[in-house]
């Protein structure tokens, strides 16, 4: 695999080879006081973000240098970009300054896939592009942290029912997580107001409800979505009162799962909108775990892209 720009790059086996190299990055770390691997001494990382992140970017940035590598942050603010210059042009430069790897998030969907046709060679030559986000369309690397975090909250992914509630029609995370999970063996169930769906969603593998109190029994987890106001031109929903009383997991809900089920929020949290601070500090939400993941989920992610998966037994 040469770049990582949807989830369906990945097949379920090569999903879990990521997922397992993630936690033997985890432990190799355990313990240590110096966190410091040499995996990608000698490689150059390019963080490209023209949309506002910390979680993401954070993460990206930890992971390259706990692996050695020499990363470098680049914003549309303070690039070239501010001035004029293209999104074509501005890759193209990054690449001749010696990026092994791109990493990009952008608000216009396939931005990352035009970036990796664009610094390709056509033989398999050029920097890896990783699609941190982009529009409405992928975010791949949120997907696999989400799918680490439920392996280790429930065991197992396969044959699990899994809720993802709310802003499903502009959530980069709702689609990307709903085909991995699928491809994992999970149950994945859409719940959501019908203005907050998206067109052809009949042919993602999903089930779709519209009634989260009628599904949280038989729910092994749940993922939670920010409301993306900045993405709404229109009323698609009445009030954010109405959004949280029908769709907002509260303390009355919370009680509605299985003492097992777990919480996911990909972040940043609105509370009291889609989630009640009671629930968000719950020992039932995941949601620093994720965070956690999400650092040895990007190792993972470089280590594959830039060493090769074959090496991963060495780790």
């Amino acid at each position: 695999m040469k770049h990582l720009l949807s989830v369906t790059d990945l097949t379920a086996e090569s999903a879990t080879r990521l997922l397992d190299d993630a936690e033997r990055f985890q432990q190799a770390l355990l313990g240590r006081e110096v966190r410091k691997l040499p995996t990608l001494r000698g490689r150059t990382v390019m963080t490209v973000f023209f949309e506002n992140s910390t979680r993401t970017r954070v993460s990206f940035e930890v992971a390259g240098k706990w692996m050695s590598a020499d990363v470098i942050n680049v914003s549309a603010s303070s690039s070239s970009v501010s001035k004029g210059e293209s999104l074509r042009d501005t890759a193209l430069t990054l690449h001749a300054a010696g990026a092994d790897a791109l990493i990009v998030r952008h608000p216009a969907s396939g931005a990352a896939h035009r970036i990796a046709e664009w610094t390709g060679d056509g033989n398999g030559g050029g920097p890896a592009v990783i699609n941190a986000g982009d529009g409405t369309h992928e975010h791949p690397t949120q997907a696999l942290l989400d799918a680490l975090t439920l392996r280790q909250r429930l065991g197992d992914i396969a044959g699990k029912r899994i809720l993802i509630v709310g802003d499903i029609l502009h959530s980069r995370v709702a689609r990307s997580n709903a085909f991995l999970l699928s491809m994992l063996g999970a149950e994945v169930v859409l719940v959501a107001p019908p203005t907050l769906l998206p067109v052809g969603v009949s042919s993602w593998p999903v089930t779709v409800s519209y009634s989260l109190d009628a599904e949280l029994p038989g729910a092994d987890a749940v993922l939670m979505l920010r409301v993306q106001a900045e993405r709404m031109n229109g009323g698609f929903f009445p009030s954010p009162r109405e959004y949280s009383i029908t769709y907002g997991l509260n303390e009355r809900r919370l009680a509605l799962l299985p003492d097992h089920a777990a919480v996911l929020h990909p972040g940043p949290m609105l509370r009291g909108m889609e989630i009640a601070s009671a629930v968000a500090d719950s020992p039932k939400t995941a949601v620093l775990q994720q965070v956690t993941n999400g650092v040895h989920v990007r190792m993972a992610v470089l280590f594959g892209l830039l060493v090769g998966t074959e090496e991963g037994a060495a780790l």
